[in-house]
């Protein structure tokens, strides 16, 4: 097991990445409670709508809360984007248990698209993370941790080249899922040319 990571088993859905110990506590009362889950809903929207700075003032109106509370929350904006960050990666590397659902390749190369959905869509959030803190760092192992099993099993089936790492494999992707491309479909395209690439056979 990586360091610094906890690992819950589900069942048989396989292993997913627990990255709670990274957020900020929620709290036990409900009305609180819910008040936190509001700010972190609102502050997803809006930094995907507006990137990183998104004014903190508008995020609590959307919440439905004020400024005060959001603060009692999340002290720092730095901390209010980690924690929508954090959650979004552990919704990503959950999706890894329903991937073993599928074929070994199947499998894998379904998770990759999700991975490459989700950094496309969270451009604006990055560029308001620290990439040297802690959450940045851990999240990035949990990815791997995530996808890493896929891959050897898609290996092990030699549905995949032996010859690739999951740091091969996840560098190429988040460098398609980072790259700017005039339509949609564009990107899809480049991605399939990718994982075509990793095939030991076609699909």
């Amino acid at each position: 097991m990586i360091a610094g990571l906890r690992l819950l088993a589900l069942g048989d859905i396989g292993i997913v990445t627990a990255l709670t110990h990274l957020r900020v506590a929620r709290p036990h009362r409900a009305d609180a409670a819910r008040n936190y889950d509001a700010i972190l809903a609102a502050a997803r929207v809006a930094f995907a709508e507006q990137g990183a700075e998104a004014p903190l003032e508008e995020i609590a109106r959307r919440a439905g809360v004020g400024i005060a509370t959001l603060y009692r929350n999340f002290p720092t904006r730095e901390v209010l984007i980690e924690n929508v960050y954090v959650t979004e990666v552990e919704a990503v590397c959950a999706t890894a248990g329903e991937a073993e659902r599928l074929a070994p390749r199947d499998g894998l190369y379904a998770w990759l698209r999700r991975f490459v959905e989700y950094i496309g869509a969270k451009q604006p959030l990055a560029a308001g993370l620290n990439r040297e803190s802690t959450a940045y760092l851990e999240c990035r192992r949990a990815l791997y941790a995530a996808g890493g099993p896929l891959l050897e099993r898609a290996q092990r089936a030699r549905e995949v080249r032996a010859d690739v790492t999951i740091d091969d494999v996840m560098r190429l992707t988040s460098a398609i899922a980072s790259g700017h491309f005039p339509r949609a479909d564009q990107r899809d395209h480049v991605l399939a040319v990718a994982l075509d690439g990793l095939s030991t056979q076609p699909e």
